[in-house]
């Protein structure tokens, strides 16, 4: 027990000195605080965005999904992204260099020219950010509470899990998110496959035996069933997580510290291979499934450390503890520093416009803390599982593809008042969703199983097409000139 917590708070150093050394040698402008100077070639951007794929969402989520859900959690073995990052990122990138746009709802602002649409995108993409990082202070406390057998109380875990993410961002921003990232993915992986290869054949004998076990002790759990996560949620879920991949606000302004279109390029065709190692988070899950049982609700998110701690040492649990921390404090630290400058540069700013980048800067600086107390509240006071949490901010940023994809028609068939429209009313479901809990099935119960069961965000950008296309085409019709996007200028700054 104490060899885990001694290589846990081993890999907790090293972080945090990573994360503030990572400001040596540079002027700690806001475009360097923000998007690194645009600078980073392909290794620190693959670093980056694959700390998107391996989150505590992944860690734990995954893995508590395929016990708790069965096939359902097949779900984030996806590819779509990618295929649209290859075409997409590279656009935003060179149009955000061209306007020197440091976050999310600048894009919006400058191609739609409209600032109240910047913060529209902002509020929204900050009520998206505070679940995501709930989802990682959530799972950082359930890491080191597991790694340690329950020796060190969550709270305490992420209070100073937090309260490291909070210094390095402060003090190196995106920098330090780069350079922890450097030994999280590593160490993730290697943790990944060993858990993914080692469990199936040390409790079933093979990766196949282990199907077999749990079919013959749960038939049909490993298929979709027919009503509930159906093929239409699966379906449905999995254009959602794709589409709305690269809308966190995070991940949109990690493409801008990109040094070229090119490197985003190679990056699109890298990750896949580097994504498909989930199976084995998958692997890990379905193992605990007959060797843990009687998890239920949020309880499902402990399988992987549950079986990990009644199968290893301390000190191979001390590793797979400090591989969890890191998949909380990485994608954590990119929340934070993407949170504060949204907040100070798309919602003070338009109140005070005469403010200068240096005084956006520190005013970012200082709303990381706030950020931080404000999920640790809600990491405190909320439940649910961390899937759950997930696919709601999934909901949300996934309003914004309508928008930033027809922004590079060569003629966007959207206005302001229709992308304003859209957005609106596709974030009001979602949100009416997370409130009520209710589905379309509540609403709609004559209605065929298969409509019932789609996915609510998708349902809701569904929603939002429609709406911001009908809008957009009543208001050219109203007004002789719209005042949507000038795709001409966007088109033109493209490689």
């Amino acid at each position: 027990m104490t060899i885990s917590i001694g290589i846990i708070a081993v890999f907790l150093g090293i972080a945090l000195i990573l994360g503030i050394m990572a400001s040596r040698g540079k002027d700690m402008s806001l475009e360097q605080w923000s998007v690194g100077g645009r600078g980073f070639g392909s290794i620190f951007i693959f670093l980056l965005m694959a700390g998107e794929i391996y989150t505590t969402s992944a860690f734990l989520g995954i893995s508590g999904w395929m016990y708790g859900k069965g096939g359902a959690a097949f779900y984030n073995i996806m590819m779509l992204n990618y295929v649209i990052a290859y075409w997409l990122t590279p656009k935003i990138w060179s149009y955000g260099k061209k306007h020197n746009l440091l976050s999310q709802s600048d894009f919006f602002e400058k191609a739609y020219k409209s600032k109240a649409l910047g913060m529209v995108v902002a509020i929204v993409g900050l009520a998206a950010l505070i679940p995501y990082l709930i989802i990682q202070l959530k799972g950082l406390g359930i890491i080191v509470s597991e790694a340690s057998y329950g020796a060190i109380d969550s709270k305490i875990t992420i209070w100073i899990g937090t309260i490291a993410m909070i210094v390095y961002v402060m003090v190196s921003g995106i920098h330090g998110s780069a350079w922890t990232a450097v030994i999280k993915d590593f160490l993730i992986l290697g943790v990944v496959l060993f858990l993914g290869i080692y469990l199936p054949f040390h409790y079933y004998g093979g990766i196949q035996p282990m199907w077999e076990a749990i079919e013959a002790t749960n038939p049909g759990f490993l298929t979709l069933p027919d009503s509930g996560l159906s093929a239409s949620w699966y379906v449905s879920t999995m254009m959602l997580t794709s589409l709305g991949f690269y809308m966190w606000p995070h991940t949109f302004v990690a493409t801008f510290s990109a040094k070229s279109g090119n490197a985003l390029r190679r990056n699109a065709i890298i990750l896949p291979i580097y994504a498909l190692f989930i199976l084995f988070v998958l692997f890990t899950g379905a193992a605990a499934i007959l060797q843990v049982p009687n998890l239920s609700g949020g309880d499902v998110d402990l399988a992987l450390f549950k079986i990990s701690t009644q199968t290893f040492s301390p000190v191979i649990v001390g590793f797979i503890g400090a591989a969890g921390l890191l998949t909380a404090i990485v994608p954590g630290s990119l929340i934070l520093m993407s949170a504060a400058t949204l907040f100070a540069k798309n919602i003070i700013k338009p109140f005070r416009p005469q403010i200068t980048d240096r005084q956006i800067g520190i005013i970012a600086r200082y709303t990381v803390p706030l950020v931080a107390l404000i999920a640790l509240y809600f990491t405190f006071s909320g439940g649910g599982a961390i899937t759950l949490l997930f696919l709601m901010g999934y909901g949300l940023v996934t309003q914004f593809a309508p928008a930033v994809v027809c922004s590079f028609m060569k003629k966007n068939p959207l206005s302001l008042q229709g992308v304003f429209a859209g957005i609106i009313v596709g974030v009001m479901i979602v949100g009416w969703q997370a409130a009520t809990g209710a589905n379309l099935s509540t609403l709609f119960p004559n209605w065929p199983t298969f409509i019932q069961d789609i996915n609510i965000g998708f349902l809701a950008l569904g929603v939002n097409i429609v709406v911001s296309l009908a809008v957009s085409a009543f208001t050219r019709k109203l007004f002789i000139k719209h005042d949507g996007a000038s795709n001409e200028e966007i088109v033109e700054s493209l490689p």
